[in-house]
């Protein structure tokens, strides 16, 4: 039968073990990690991340946190390397190996290649004594007390403070480059947060024949009009090239009682004077922020000159992702 509490001892235990683990790394950050730090931000080429077995698994999430922060890195297979990927590897490029034992032979037959090329190397092991980090030109201390898997087998402890040692050591080089949001952002594209980044409200407004306008002497009939057509709940009111006011559906509603007839009641009897814009060039996470802050449904864009040329409903950026 399970006994929950068991599990739960275990389980904890598991959590408590990888926790002391990675708080163990916060003495290891010394010269060592700062000249670690030094070598991938002076190498011209790739970083090109290897290992075996779970290490090979951590480095590949490794090599990616580091390529999406501004380290440009990818992964290469150490088995395979010794099979002609090892022309992946150019001499501008530097090596980061990861091995708890440090004696992992896939990489140690790679060594004398590496050399061959004059590829720097850095080493992150549980063994400063052994193979790879004697030949290391700089060696990173993983090493744990125990792992947390009760027969002492499974990789655990150990490929956490891998891990969290990779992403400390990412996290330095991208404070050290000044690496921005934005310059996270290109590198996720398609992503939710790539979208908030970097789409413009320019990208997705409405604008020229898509942009419904009128004037504060037409009838409330011909607003209505506009508004149909273009589908956005709202239309510009603008007099002599100046925007002087906006008509939404929320006014049509408001007024219905006072509005008389709409085929001769104007605009300017309805519409709301002064209304909030934002500008073309902001990011369309701006505009979110402006309609929940404000509780409306749309907005006008003005270009920086306070020009009108576009519209921007909540629906729109719905459709575009960035909500």
């Amino acid at each position: 039968m399970v006994d929950p509490q068991r599990i739960h001892r275990a389980a904890t235990e598991v959590l408590e073990t990888e926790a002391r683990a990675i708080l163990a790394l916060a003495d290891r950050i010394d010269d060592h990690f700062v000249a670690a730090c030094r070598h991938i931000l002076g190498c011209t080429g790739h970083l090109i991340v290897t290992g075996m077995g779970k290490s090979g698994h951590i480095g590949h999430k490794l090599a990616a946190t580091l390529a999406s922060t501004g380290t440009p890195a990818f992964f290469v297979h150490p088995a395979e390397a010794s099979h002609g990927d090892l022309g992946m590897i150019r001499n501008d490029d530097l090596v980061l190996a990861l091995s708890n034992s440090g004696e992992t032979e896939e990489l140690l037959r790679l060594l004398p290649g590496l050399k061959r090329l004059g590829v720097k190397l850095v080493a992150m092991t549980g063994n400063p004594a052994s193979t790879l980090a004697r030949y290391a030109n700089v060696h990173l201390d993983t090493s744990v007390d125990r792992e947390a898997c009760p027969l002492g087998l499974a990789p655990t402890a150990s490929t956490s403070a891998q891990l969290a040692l990779g992403d400390a050591l990412a996290i330095a080089l991208l404070d050290a480059r000044g690496f921005t949001a934005e310059d996270f952002a290109r590198s996720h594209p398609a992503g939710a947060l790539g979208r908030r980044l970097l789409l413009k409200i320019s990208d997705i407004m409405h604008s020229g024949n898509d942009l419904p306008t009128i004037n504060s002497a037409a009838t409330i009939a011909d607003a209505i009009v506009q508004m149909t057509r273009s589908r956005l709940g709202m239309c510009a009111v603008v007099d002599h090239d100046q925007l002087v006011g906006i008509v939404t559906d929320g006014d049509l509603r408001r007024h219905l009682d006072d509005m008389g007839d709409i085929r001769s009641s104007t605009v300017a009897s309805i519409m709301t004077s002064n209304p909030r814009t934002i500008v073309d060039d902001e990011l369309a996470a701006a505009a979110v922020e402006l309609m929940q802050s404000h509780r409306i449904q749309g907005v006008l864009v003005t270009n920086r000159e306070g020009r009108l040329v576009g519209a921007l409903n909540f629906q729109d950026l719905l459709q575009a992702g960035v909500v």
